[in-house]
């Protein structure tokens, strides 16, 4: 079984609806940037790597759209494309790292024909696409050996094929353990406020016939404490030079009752989250996003009017709290910003 979180066909972007999930599963097509970038921003696709593989697509349908012949206009135009995209969601990385391979792509090829980098535009995003998934699944097989049989996982939010092109980080790992014979049982966090554990990783693990049990993020300490997790696994949207890791809001108290419990906590993510420029957690750009998503729920309010809310979409749990991060290139250790740097010059 294959989720299909996008896909691209004659001209278009057709992005799986997850703000419809898990009650139905609807694929919208998109035009033209401003709707992808739309798309990113209400959260109709979401992921670190799934929406660097929607933003490189949206560079195909800006570049589409631009009518001029000249290079110098068409990259100007370009440049706005990917501004736009870019401002959508600060904290992903993978979203920037997109954009940023199709702009030197337009760079390298100055003097060719505009339409020849149209093409080129079209086969570059193709290839981010093959790329995400051949890394999820090379990352499954990297990581699959420190999940024992008979282990009870937590994971918190969604970090399966809905995050990505296909396959999945976090979840990827869980599913090529799964693959591979082993027994395993994956308690989900509900990931308040948006519900990504209960509506997509829920449903995702469902498909799949992963054994699996919902809990509210609350609970999670309750069953350290109770001997009934093993370890825990992530994704990422956001890894430091040193380790530190930005993921959905709710993953830094994770980590700190898993230290508090002595349980390994892993970080499973493709090397292009990992950013190398930016040096510590603390200057990683936290989205903050509407009350509403904190005052309701499923559409009604459950807050009173009125009332004072705060909502970062993103936590960063500091490198000291990690075990190990999963990547497509193997297993990497401590010390991080050593480890992580090498990851780059074996490429």
């Amino acid at each position: 079984m294959e989720i299909k979180t996008l896909e691209w066909k004659k001209g278009k972007l057709f992005l799986l609806d997850q703000t419809q999930l898990p009650l139905r599963e609807i694929y919208v097509p998109c035009s033209t940037p401003r709707e992808v970038a739309a798309a990113i921003r209400t959260l109709m696709v979401r992921g670190a790597p799934a929406i660097g593989v929607a933003a490189a697509f949206a560079m195909v349908l800006g570049a589409g759209r631009i009518k001029t012949r000249d290079y110098s206009s068409f990259r100007k135009e370009m440049e706005k494309v990917g501004r736009l995209l870019v401002a959508t969601r600060p904290t992903a990385v993978n979203l920037l790292w997109a954009v940023q391979r199709c702009r030197d792509l337009i760079t390298q090829n100055r003097g060719e024909p505009v339409e020849k980098i149209r093409s080129l535009l079209e086969r570059e995003a193709m290839r981010i696409l093959r790329e995400d998934v051949e890394a999820n699944r090379a990352m499954g097989r990297q990581g699959q050996v420190l999940i024992p049989d008979g282990a009870a996982i937590l994971t918190h939010c969604n970090a399966g094929a809905l995050a990505t092109a296909g396959y999945g980080t976090a979840l990827g790992v869980i599913r090529a353990a799964f693959e591979a014979g082993k027994s395993v049982q994956v308690y989900v966090d509900e990931t308040r406020p948006f519900l990504q554990g209960a509506r997509l990783t829920a449903w995702e693990l469902m498909k799949e016939k992963i054994p699996c049990t919902l809990i509210a993020d609350s609970m999670a300490g309750s069953l350290m404490a109770g001997g009934k997790i093993d370890l825990v696994i992530v994704g990422a949207d956001r890894i430091a030079a040193n380790g530190d890791v930005a993921n959905k809001i709710g993953t830094y108290s994770v980590a700190v009752l898993c230290h508090a419990h002595r349980l390994p906590f892993y970080v499973a993510a493709p090397l292009s989250t990992i950013d190398l420029k930016t040096k510590t957690g603390r200057e990683i750009p936290i989205e903050v996003r509407s009350a509403e998503e904190v005052a309701t729920a499923g559409g009604k309010r459950v807050a009173p009017r009125g009332v004072r809310v705060f909502n970062p979409a993103f936590d960063v749990t500091p490198h000291r709290y990690i075990r190990a991060i999963i990547t497509e290139k193997g297993i990497v250790p401590k010390p991080f910003a050593r480890n992580l740097k090498k990851l780059f010059t074996r490429r």
